[in-house]
């Protein structure tokens, strides 16, 4: 369980430091779109106030708190099956990757309104149109740990 906290902490901290460096002190809100890179990285100023990909941004004023309510839900029975369960170290650094990323976000939502997203990756003739943040990636690769690290073996052998 400490694993899975510490690794929560940090991956806020990293999401939430690497959004005010772009976003605030880059001045990207303002700037808009900030070669790195070309085209591998790019920062792209999005505003997500809907899910992934900007699902249900129609409903976002409506859906907004919902979203802060299920990421805080969803966090804590994250924790609470972690605590009840033995998971080895990756399903515990898996889980701390997703409610790190998950508290990152919904925070987002309650000081802004919407999720900030910035990086933005192309490569190889294809033009990325989506950005994402820090902590877009932290959930994609807790949740994907949590799938393929947890659970019963013998169930999966």
């Amino acid at each position: 369980m400490r694993i899975t906290a510490l690794t929560a902490f940090i991956i806020f901290v990293i999401d939430q430091l690497s959004k005010w460096v772009v976003v605030h002190a880059f001045n990207l809100r303002s700037v808009g779109e900030i070669d790195v890179f070309p085209p591998f990285l790019v920062f792209r100023m999005a505003w997500n106030t809907g899910i992934n990909f900007g699902l249900f941004s129609q409903y976002a004023e409506m859906l907004r708190w919902g979203w802060i309510a299920l990421a805080i839900v969803m966090s804590i029975w994250v924790l609470t099956w972690v605590r009840r369960e033995n998971f080895g170290c990756i399903g515990n650094l898996s889980a701390g990757l997703l409610v790190g990323g998950a508290l990152g976000n919904a925070i987002d939502r309650v000081l802004y309104g919407a999720v900030a997203d910035f990086l933005n990756m192309s490569c190889c003739g294809f033009k990325n149109p989506y950005s994402f943040n820090v902590a877009d990636i932290a959930i994609f690769a807790g949740a994907f740990g949590l799938i393929l690290f947890t659970g019963d073996t013998k169930k999966r052998a």
